[in-house]
């Protein structure tokens, strides 16, 4: 079991917040296979208080979408406060705040990975988080910015005195990006740092990397991102090879294509028909990594626009 606050989970694997993946199809899909706690996609404080289209679709959810966080970015005091207070419409279960994203837009703007060089900035607005929220408060955060400045462990207890309930760190620096190796020996240490619950991502792409990660840092849990990419088994997979410590080997084509479908048609439902198979397409090129002879249908789906197109070349695989 895993606490957070007064959340309780059954299971530490957890659904990373991805901008322009985690949707409400994307989310109920692996739920299915073993994702307990999902988010919403990151969204920047400035833009709820508008209440746009776009970030009340980011917003939908389901009775069955449970339980489920959202991960606010934002560095100024008042849109945080602003943000929180749309929020209270929406019944979320856990706030997460991004110090972690490194996209070039996102630091100009001084917020995301930007905020790991100014770590009592950071105390300062989790404070101001924490005391306004309603459900427990989370920040996502990397190692540092670079390697000549690693500081994981000086922003980690800055978040901790401000009072969050759990601390998610990516084990590369702003500057790596997604590039690299992941630091083990850093997200140890911050571990060690802290009495509340680490959890961490950085390549958990497997299930054998699902156990690097615990075993070498003694986290928590584990945050998956780009491994749940087309592979919602995932999460299935991880949670057999820790019990029993057998690699549960890659789904026949015939359940990949079931998924599929069955995503597509998610999409659809959720977004209309074009837009659902347009948003799908990225979907299908994750779900066929590694398929013989695809590229084909691969080109053929980055153009499709209707339903009926888009089965056809599914069933064609």
């Amino acid at each position: 079991m895993l606490k957070i606050g007064n959340l309780k989970l059954k299971s530490n694997l957890i659904l990373a917040p991805m901008a322009g993946v985690s949707d409400l199809p994307f989310r109920m899909l692996n739920r299915k296979f073993g994702a307990e706690l999902a988010f919403v996609e990151m969204i920047n404080a400035r833009s709820i208080g508008h209440k746009s289209k776009r970030t009340r679709s980011m917003l939908s959810s389901h009775p069955k979408d449970k339980p489920l966080g959202v991960q606010l970015l934002g560095c100024e005091e008042k849109f945080m406060l602003k943000a929180l207070d749309v929020l209270k419409d929406y019944k979320f279960d856990l706030l997460d705040f991004n110090a972690a994203c490194p996209a070039k837009k996102v630091v100009r703007r001084q917020e995301g990975a930007a905020l790991l060089k100014e770590p009592k900035k950071l105390n300062k607005l989790l404070k101001l988080v924490v005391k306004h929220s309603q459900v427990p408060v989370t920040v996502k955060m990397r190692i540092g910015w670079d390697q000549q400045s690693i500081n994981a462990k000086e922003v980690s207890l800055y978040a901790e005195d401000a009072g969050v309930s759990a601390l998610f760190i990516h084990g590369r620096t702003k500057v790596e990006e997604y590039s690299g190796k992941v630091n083990y020996a850093v997200i140890q240490k911050v571990k060690k740092a802290l009495n509340i619950p680490v959890i961490a991502s950085g390549d958990i792409l497997s299930a054998q990397l699902a156990k690097k990660m615990l075993d070498e840092t003694n986290c928590d849990g584990l945050v998956i991102a780009r491994g749940s990419f087309g592979n919602p088994w995932i999460f299935k997979e991880i949670r057999e090879f820790l019990k029993s410590g057998k690699i549960i080997s890659r789904p026949a084509q015939s359940e990949v294509i079931k998924v599929m479908l069955e995503h597509l048609n998610a999409s659809i439902a959720f977004y209309g028909e074009r837009n659902g198979v347009v948003i799908y397409r990225k979907f299908f090129g994750w779900y066929t990594k590694g398929f013989r002879q695809i590229r084909p249908l691969r080109e053929k789906s980055s153009r499709v626009k209707n339903k009926e197109e888009m089965i056809k070349i599914i069933e064609s695989i």
